[in-house]
C-alpha cells in the first residue's frame, strides 16, 4: 500500500486532536474554577465560579468531538465521511474561537484538527 505512511501520519494527527480535546474536557468540566484552570484560560476566581456551569457544557461538547474523532478511527468505509464531519467542526469551531476570544485557539485547536484534514484528504 503507497499511502501507508500518509495515512499512519493522519492517525497519529488524529489522535493527536483528540488527545488535546480531552485535555480542554478535562480543564473545562474538572479545573475550570480551580487555579490551574483559571491560570490557563486567564480567568479569575468570580468569572470562574459564575461560569462554571458553562464551562461544564464546553467540556462536554469536547467529549462528543473526542468520540466522534475516535468512532471515525474505527469505522470502516464510513470513518472518512466522520472524521471530515468531526474534523470540520473543530476546524470551524477553532477559527470562530480565534476570532471571538483568542488567536490562541486557532493554533491550539484548529491548525492541528486542518493539519489532520489536510492528511485525511490526501490519501
Amino acid at each position: 500500500m503507497d499511502n501507508l505512511p500518509m495515512v499512519q501520519i493522519m492517525i497519529g494527527l488524529v489522535i493527536l486532536v483528540a488527545v488535546l480535546h480531552v485535555g480542554f474536557m478535562l480543564l473545562e468540566m474538572v479545573f475550570w474554577s480551580k487555579p490551574l484552570g483559571r491560570k490557563i484560560f486567564r480567568i479569575d476566581e468570580d468569572f470562574a465560579k459564575k461560569s462554571k456551569g458553562l464551562a461544564l457544557n464546553q467540556g462536554l461538547y469536547n467529549g462528543f468531538l473526542v468520540a466522534g474523532l475516535l468512532w471515525g478511527l474505527v469505522q470502516q468505509e464510513s470513518g472518512r465521511y466522520t472524521l471530515v464531519f468531526f474534523l470540520g467542526c473543530i476546524i470551524i469551531a477553532g477559527i470562530v474561537g480565534a476570532l471571538t476570544v483568542s488567536k490562541r485557539i486557532f493554533f491550539l485547536q484548529a491548525l492541528p484538527a486542518l493539519l489532520a484534514m489536510i492528511a485525511l484528504l490526501s490519501i
